[in-house]
């Protein structure tokens, strides 16, 4: 036991064990600090020991812009999915060079593309901080008093960790409050670009394919990290499979999921089934019609958009799938089911379930409010950036809000002075459609609305702050950042006057939503998770929270109604889905692979897509699928969409994860794309 639940609990380890629930499914994001091994050993035959887990913790990688990947070579090669790179893929395109859709590959490094604002993150070690954030709140009187306490003591912690390591530090709070973790990160901000196939053979099957399984996605992409303006050399890397994952096999992931909802009570699951998830479906529509209606008929237009269409149609599909699941009776009757086992035991922390349930209404009329009274798109987002840049340096660092503590500042600077094109067009749709949105949701009299817009339409608003303004200059940007808050108060833009009508606004509807909905549900999930951790000890996994975790299970296929569905698929059944639509978009095959298959270059038999049980969640896209040797044998990509009820209910029976097989991806380097050196250099010491 470590010292974390020596701490939390106050049963014994034997009666700890007598009542922690037996879990024989394959689920679980766990941290490093407390693997599965009693489970793998009990399922798999197999522990992990110390140096494996090390290992494989120091050669994964974080993409701080959202997504996973893992280092495979000593020469600072990094491996992710395609649609994790869109977006450097998309900044670094152009009218005459669009990688996202054609594809790249930089055959030596010094042809390797380097990417505006890409971070990468790698996790150095984890230390509990636990006693010391509740200590600084432990004398406090009210629950506000008591979150500003344990903010203090958490901007506190980061400052001095930063400091003193020259890392990026961060807190985590994991449990919903039960546990608080210290996670030092190495911070790669030199990322270059080194291989992406063509989108059609990246996203084969588009939006009809998304989310779906059999799956035919070459969904890779290779970066690399520089220190000093060279590949940086990795002591912990990859190596590489030969024949990839086979049926039945254990697998790991090492990745990032970005949040879970496992741990949630009832009344908050309902909160997200009935508010949250038709609120942003209602948004996210709104949005992708104009941006549809901004790139018709113009292939430049198209061309710019297309990202953003991307990641909004990914969402779209993921949040009707996370609303289905919560519409199915089975999994609101097992979130009903250990929510009472788990009362039954709590005693007087019962009462705290009671408080979060009386917060909902307080949610429906606050956060509905807040939710809509925003400003989105990249150029409004950053002008909300420099202005609450502006007015949260101006305090002590203990009393910022999360994201601009000292130790945050220099990665936030990065992203708001990246030298990535800013296209105005696409800009005022974003803006347009979250002010059209705010309008029909909120009514001309809201506050917000009223503010943002003065009593004119959402088209003259956006269109005046989007062609005035001057963020899109990266030097303005840096002295509006460097100037402080006067600067910013006496900048004569219209897009920093926009955000400076509506800030006073949005700021009182974030105390209110602090006061009324966050503190309580802070304090009375801290009790929950202690009446668990008294229940249950540390053998549930927490809730993802887009850290480090480790999840394990099986290469393995599954029944669904009356059919069989393979474990894998291949090069065969790619070209025959093409074949079956005529080539016909999104099914065209692109000619890199059509050259290819008409001179025979291909192996038909080799694996291209595979499905496994391993408990994943978005932001694990671009994790390695790894062996009990700790060799790649997959990248996650997907999951069916059979998976995506997993947010709340894990079940093994039909969902699983999707992943790119380790063998379609070499073979695809060596006979699609002539990259024989790159494919030599996966899961390789060898110098550049």
């Amino acid at each position: 036991m470590d010292s974390r639940a020596a701490a939390l609990l106050t049963l014994t380890p034997v009666l700890m064990l007598l009542v922690a629930p037996h879990r024989e499914a394959d689920e679980g994001m766990w941290t490093f600090d407390n693997p599965p091994t009693e489970q793998l050993r009990e399922r798999y035959g197999f522990e992990p020991d110390a140096a494996w887990l090390d290992h494989v913790r120091q050669a994964s990688v974080r993409f701080n812009s959202g997504g996973s990947g893992s280092f495979v070579s000593a020469d600072g090669l990094v491996m992710t999915n395609h649609h994790v790179a869109m977006g450097s893929l998309s900044k670094l395109s152009d009218a005459e060079n669009n990688y996202a859709a054609d594809g790249f590959y930089a055959a030596t490094p010094a042809l390797e593309l380097p990417c505006p604002d890409e971070e990468l993150n790698v996790l150095v070690s984890i230390e509990d901080v636990t006693a010391r954030v509740r200590e600084a709140a432990a004398a406090a009187e009210t629950e506000a008093e008591r979150a500003e306490a344990r903010a203090a003591a958490i901007a506190a912690i980061e400052k001095e960790e930063t400091q003193a390591t020259g890392l990026r530090c961060n807190v985590v709070d994991l449990y919903h409050g039960g546990v608080y973790s210290l996670y030092r990160y190495k911070a790669y901000t030199d990322v270059r670009l080194v291989f992406a196939p063509e989108a059609g053979v990246a996203f084969f099957g588009g939006d009809f394919d998304n989310f779906t399984y059999p799956r035919h996605c070459l969904d890779v992409a290779f970066f690399r990290v520089y220190e000093d303006d060279e590949p940086a050399k990795i002591e912990h890397f990859f190596e590489w499979s030969d024949g990839g994952a086979g049926d039945g096999d254990l697998v790991f992931v090492s990745g990032n999921p970005g949040s879970t909802g496992r741990l949630n009570t009832l009344a908050q699951v309902e909160y997200m089934r009935d508010v949250a998830y038709p609120r942003a479906l209602r948004l996210i529509r709104t949005l992708l019609e104009g941006l549809y209606a901004y790139g018709e008929g113009d292939e430049e237009r198209m061309r710019q958009a297309k990202s953003d269409i991307f990641s909004l149609e990914n969402a779209l599909k993921a949040y009707t799938g996370y609303l289905g699941g919560l519409q199915l009776e089975r999994v609101m009757d097992t979130k009903r089911a250990e929510e009472a086992a788990l009362r039954a035991q709590a005693g007087p922390a019962n009462a705290a379930w009671d408080r979060i349930t009386e917060t909902r209404a307080t949610a429906v009329r606050i956060g509905t409010r807040a939710y809509f009274s925003r400003l989105r798109g990249g150029l409004a987002g950053t002008a909300r950036q420099i202005r609450r840049y502006a007015e949260e340096t101006a305090k002590p660092d203990e009393d910022r809000e999360a994201g601009f503590h000292d130790s945050q500042l220099e990665s936030l600077r990065f992203q708001l002075l990246s030298p990535a094109p800013v296209y105005k067009g696409l800009e005022e749709v974003w803006l347009r459609g979250s002010l059209a949105v705010a309008l029909e949701q909120l009514g001309p009299d809201d506050p917000f609305v009223a503010a943002a817009l003065g009593g004119r339409s959402p088209d003259e608003v956006a269109a005046e702050a989007v062609a005035g303004t001057r963020l899109d200059d990266v030097e303005v940007r840096r002295a509006l950042l460097d100037g402080g808050l006067p600067v910013v108060d006496a900048a004569d833009d219209p897009l920093m006057a926009l955000v400076g009508r509506v800030e006073a606004i949005v700021r009182s509807l974030e105390d209110t939503s602090e006061e009324q909905i966050d503190n309580i549900e802070a304090a009375a999930s801290a009790e929950i998770a202690q009446a668990r951790f008294a229940a249950y000890g540390l053998s549930k996994a927490p809730d993802a929270t887009f850290t480090l975790r480790l999840s394990f299970g099986a290469v393995k296929g599954y029944e669904e109604g009356t059919t069989k569905v393979p474990f894998k698929t291949t090069y065969a059944g790619l070209l025959d889905r093409s074949a079956s639509f005529d080539n016909a978009d999104p099914w065209t095959l692109p000619d890199s692979w059509a050259e290819a298959a008409e001179a025979g270059a291909l192996d038909l038999a080799t694996p291209i897509n595979f499905v496994l049980t391993t408990d994943i969640i978005g932001g694990n896209s671009g994790s390695p699928v790894l062996d009990r040797h700790a060799r790649v044998v997959g990248l996650i990509f997907d999951g069916n969409i059979q998976s995506l009820s997993n947010r709340f209910v894990y079940d093994e029976e039909v969902a699983r994860a999707i992943a790119v097989h380790s063998d379609g991806i070499r073979e695809a380097l060596r006979s699609v794309y002539g990259a024989g050196p790159l494919a030599a250099e996966l899961g390789s010491s060898r110098p550049l």
